[in-house]
C-alpha cells in the first residue's frame, strides 16, 4: 500500500486478559499516530471496557473496514467484530467464548494483510488454553499464521533492542524438540535470520548458533547432535557465504551477544530463546508486585505478510485492574512500522 504513514492491523488478543488495555494505553500514545494509523481489531464493547478501567481520555470509533478509519489521536478506530456476550465475559477467565473471539482477531487481520488492505499486523497475548477450549488446535500465534498463509518455512525470532534470537523449534515438548533438531531445519533458520536482519538493514549480520547440549556436546560426550546435525548445517551455510560461527556453549553465547560480538544466536528450543531474552527486558519489582518493565518483541519470520507481537502473555493475574504495562506493544506496533 503506498501511503506516507503504514496502515497497522492490531489483533488485541484474549479478551479476558491484558492485550485490549495495553492496546488502549499503546494508542494513548500520540507518537503512535505520528508514525502509523493503527486499527485495533476487536470487540468494540471490550475496547470500552478497557478504556473505561484504565482511566484513558479516548473516544473509540466503530468501522467494519480499515478504509473506513480515520486514525486521528485522541480516537481509536476499532474494527468491531461483535463476538464477546458482554453479559457472560469475565477477565482472569479461560473461556471457549474468549479463545475463539481471539482467534477471529487473528484471523481477520491475516485476512486483511493477504488481501492488502492493511500494511501489517500487531499481535496481543492469546491464551493457548481458551483456544484450545474453542476447539481450534493450534500451539500458538506462530502456527496460526503458518497455517493462515500457507507457509512452511517460518521461525519466531524474539527481540529486545540489539538482544535478538530466532528459534529451530517452539511450542513442542523438549524431547520433540530434540529430534526436530535437524541439519536442514537449522540451516533454513541461520538463512532466515540472515535474510531477515538484512532487510532489517544490518548488511553483514553476525550470526551466532547455540549448541543443544550443555557446552555444545563437549566434542560428543554429551550428545551427538551438534556432530550430526548442527555443524553440518553451520558450514553449509558458511559456504553459501553466510557469516555464522558456531555452535557455541548456550550459557555463554547471549552474554557474547549482548556484548556486542553477533547481531542474533540462533536457538534450538523454546526455553533456551524465551529465557534470555525475558531477562534482558523483563523487570519485576517484588515490593510492588509490578512489572516495571516488560520490553522485547516477537516476530515471524518467512511469512508472506508482517507480523509483530508482544512478547509476554495473557497476565489473567491484573486482566481488568488498569495496571499492565503497554511497553512491549509499542515496541511491536514500532517494529511493524520500520519492518514495513
Amino acid at each position: 500500500m503506498s501511503h506516507n504513514k503504514p496502515l497497522l492491523g492490531i489483533s488485541v488478543g484474549d479478551p479476558a486478559g491484558i492485550g485490549p488495555e495495553i492496546t488502549a494505553k499503546a494508542l494513548a500514545e500520540r507518537r503512535m499516530y505520528e508514525i502509523c494509523r493503527p486499527l485495533a481489531v476487536c470487540d468494540l464493547r471490550v475496547m470500552e471496557d478497557a478504556v473505561r478501567f484504565s482511566n484513558l481520555d479516548l473516544n473509540l470509533r466503530a468501522v467494519s473496514s480499515p478504509a473506513e478509519g480515520k486514525y486521528e489521536f485522541g480516537t481509536i478506530d476499532v474494527l468491531d467484530m461483535k463476538n464477546v456476550d458482554m453479559n457472560t465475559f469475565k477477565h482472569k477467565t479461560v473461556s471457549a467464548m474468549t479463545g475463539q473471539a481471539s482467534y477471529d482477531y487473528i484471523e481477520k487481520v491475516i485476512q486483511l494483510a493477504m488481501a492488502g488492505e492493511i500494511d501489517a499486523t500487531i499481535t496481543g497475548p492469546i491464551n493457548k488454553e481458551a483456544i484450545n477450549a474453542a476447539g481450534i488446535n493450534h500451539a500458538g500465534h506462530t502456527e496460526i499464521y503458518a497455517t493462515l498463509t500457507d507457509t512452511k518455512d517460518y521461525a519466531m525470532m524474539l527481540a529486545e533492542g540489539d538482544f535478538r534470537v530466532i528459534h529451530v523449534s517452539t511450542h513442542v515438548s523438549l524431547r520433540e524438540a530434540i529430534e526436530r533438531t535437524k541439519k536442514a531445519r537449522v540451516l533454513k533458520v541461520i538463512e532466515l535470520a540472515d535474510t531477515s536482519l538484512k532487510k532489517m538493514g544490518l548488511e553483514h549480520p553476525r550470526i551466532a548458533v547455540a549448541g543443544l547440549n550443555p557446552h555444545a556436546g563437549e566434542n560428543g560426550m554429551f550428545g551427538r547432535e551438534e556432530i550430526d546435525e548442527i555443524i553440518p548445517a553451520i558450514e553449509e551455510a558458511a559456504a553459501r557465504g553466510i557469516m555464522v560461527e558456531g555452535p557455541l556453549p548456550p550459557d555463554t553465547v547471549f552474554s557474547k551477544m549482548k556484548g556486542g560480538q553477533f547481531d542474533i544466536v540462533v536457538v534450538m528450543y523454546h526455553d533456551q530463546g524465551h529465557i534470555p531474552t525475558k531477562l534482558a527486558g523483563f523487570n519485576y519489582d517484588r515490593e510492588t508486585n509490578t512489572w516495571l518493565s516488560m520490553s522485547g518483541v516477537n516476530i515471524t519470520l518467512g511469512l508472506p505478510i508482517i507480523r509483530s507481537s508482544v512478547d509476554h502473555g495473557t497476565a489473567f493475574g491484573k486482566a481488568g485492574e488498569g495496571r499492565a504495562n503497554p511497553e512491549s506493544m509499542i515496541q511491536a506496533i514500532e517494529m511493524g512500522v520500520k519492518m514495513v
